[in-house]
């Protein structure tokens, strides 16, 4: 058996040699011919898995160790037989201490308390449902958007319009697909109340990057179209950068990782049993108050020194992201 995987993948080495020939290889760098004779294929977003990778190879299942899925073709995998599995909600709370350090950051430079603001949710998945949970017993109103979820579910959620026109900060979690693709565009922007905040760690064409240069504002991104050449008059614009890394927790990567080798090891039928990376700690999820979160988050993020960094050198986006020192999560 022989596994093509990438070698940016944490914790990822010597688990499964014992079953299989496993090739590490820069996930931007697989290649058809790499992945030939291979049976199975553990990647991130760098790998695009589409007819030009695949067509004549024998791979039969593929792992992302990541939650989104728009770097696979998933229709035409499905036509030829071959397994895909995500690791949906690996990193949803590395996403929610993200977006708590960008809150915490943000509410000391201006001198806000959540009480004073509206944070509206788009995207009430693994990460919203969490940013919403942890938001309101901060004190912040919280109104949500998830047009999906409100069809299945008839549960409240609000149209996105009211939600951008009542929200001061407004935050994205939704994955990226036809229907969310320029979800934030020069109509949406135009609704915004004045002086709101605009949040993305989903995905980077889920918003419209030369509209936000356009019509102004106020950004705070992870993620970018055309990553890594990101728009530099937008990166110049934004309060905070950073390179694609919201969910990059220790947890959360030591989760994404596990549910692919667990996932692979399933359909293999291998003899693993439940496997979790031995030198990563565990995620322990607790209730915080805002204050304590404010005060200790510096302890586990600078945001701020990243945000710098970034903006200083955009040409540092891969090289920033690949060498991450991952973030420990502390609620």
């Amino acid at each position: 058996m022989k596994i093509v995987a990438d070698k940016a993948i944490p914790f990822l080495r010597g688990v499964l040699e014992k079953w299989a020939e496993v090739k590490y290889l820069a996930g931007v760098e697989i290649t058809s011919d790499d992945v030939r004779d291979a049976d199975a294929l553990i990647i991130r977003t760098r790998t695009r898995c589409n007819a030009a990778l695949l067509e004549g190879s024998k791979v039969r299942f593929i792992a992302t160790a990541t939650i989104g899925f728009d770097h696979i073709d998933l229709e035409w995998c499905a036509l030829h037989g071959i397994e895909v599995r995500t690791s949906a909600g690996c990193n949803a709370r590395g996403v929610l201490q993200w977006v708590g350090a960008v809150l915490a950051c943000l509410s000391h430079r201006e001198g806000w308390s959540p009480r004073e603001k509206t944070l509206g949710v788009v995207g009430v998945g693994h990460v919203g449902s969490l940013v919403a949970e942890y938001a309101r017993e901060w004190g912040f109103e919280v109104v949500a958007c998830d047009p999906p979820r409100e069809e299945r579910e008839h549960v409240g959620f609000l149209p996105l319009e009211e939600v951008a026109a009542r929200a001061d900060i407004l935050t994205f979690h939704t994955p990226y697909d036809v229907s969310t693709r320029h979800l934030v565009d020069e109509r949406l922007l135009g609704m915004l109340r004045p002086g709101a905040t605009v949040l993305n760690s989903s995905r980077g064409g889920v918003a419209d990057n030369e509209a936000m240069c356009r019509m102004g504002g106020r950004y705070v991104l992870d993620v970018w179209e055309h990553e890594p050449e990101i728009n530099r008059e937008l990166l110049d614009m934004v309060l905070l950068a950073t390179p694609h890394i919201a969910g990059y927790s220790e947890q959360g990567k030591a989760v994404a990782t596990s549910m692919a080798v667990m996932q692979l090891a399933e359909y293999f039928h291998l003899p693993i049993g439940e496997w979790y990376p031995h030198e990563a700690a565990r995620s322990c999820p607790a209730p915080i108050a805002w204050e304590e979160m404010c005060r200790r988050i510096g302890d586990y993020y600078d945001i701020e020194s990243e945000s710098r960094r970034l903006k200083h050198d955009p040409s540092l986006f891969e090289q920033m992201r690949d060498n991450y020192a991952y973030r420990r999560e502390f609620f």
